[in-house]
């Protein structure tokens, strides 16, 4: 399986996204530049954390218009997996593939440290190592990480389980004061409804080897894997 990291003037996740891929899951891996059209064969599309052409006007807000990006929009369409992490979610929701829209965090402070996530829905190609109410450690780190959604944006995600994480304390309880940036009903991660595009706000690939403080985040990378790995056997 062949990944992709989509790069921006301003992403500087870029890098931990590719050594994940590529030194702990010894995956093949490539980076894409911002103005290509071509995914390079990618199997999996991944957009980093970052500050893409620098958060001017909002986080995403040119990276949207990006050729690459219409490129993804076609490839995330026709079914292709897209991950999008931190600058990433931001980006997913400006191109309109996910509901919902970042906006700053309600401290108006930048944002960094670990957070708690409990899995909600344990059961999309990007969660299947994680079990239902799983309780997983991540970091932050942010300016925009404040996910707003409508009542009617929620309630459409409610409808097919599109809320994948929640920001929780270690014990799995889900409340206001365990949010860290605001985001409407708690909410860290989301999946589109046809259950190939997802994002989510905390760093996977920061977090894929104990001896980087946690390895948490390996669980959604192999999740991928095994995901595909069944496509094929099917």
């Amino acid at each position: 399986m062949t990944f992709g990291v989509i790069v921006f003037p301003g992403s500087n996740c870029d890098y931990d996204a590719y050594r994940a891929v590529k030194d702990v899951l010894n995956q093949p891996v490539k980076f894409i530049w911002h103005k290509d059209t071509d995914l390079a064969g990618a199997d999996v599309i991944i957009i980093p954390g970052g500050f893409s052409y620098g958060d001017y006007l909002r986080g995403g807000a040119i990276a949207r218009f990006s050729p690459v990006i219409g490129s993804v929009m076609k490839f995330a369409e026709s079914g292709g997996i897209v991950l999008g992490i931190c600058n990433g979610f931001q980006i997913l929701c400006e191109s309109g593939l996910l509901p919902g829209a970042l906006v700053r965090n309600r401290n108006l402070r930048f944002i960094c440290k670990d957070v708690y996530l409990l899995t909600e829905n344990s059961d999309t190609v990007f969660t299947q190592s994680l079990s239902h109410n799983e309780v997983i450690r991540l970091p932050v780190a942010h300016n925009d990480g404040n996910y707003y959604c409508s009542e009617k944006d929620y309630e459409y995600l409610k409808s097919y389980k599109g809320i994948t994480f929640r920001y929780c304390d270690k014990k799995g309880n889900v409340d206001d004061k365990y949010n860290p940036n605001g985001s409407s009903y708690s909410i860290a991660g989301i999946i589109n409804e046809k259950g190939n595009v997802m994002a989510m706000m905390p760093h996977p690939e920061r977090y894929m080897e104990s001896i980087l403080h946690g390895d948490d985040g390996r669980k959604i990378f192999e999740s991928i894997l095994e995901s595909q790995a069944e496509k094929v056997l099917n």
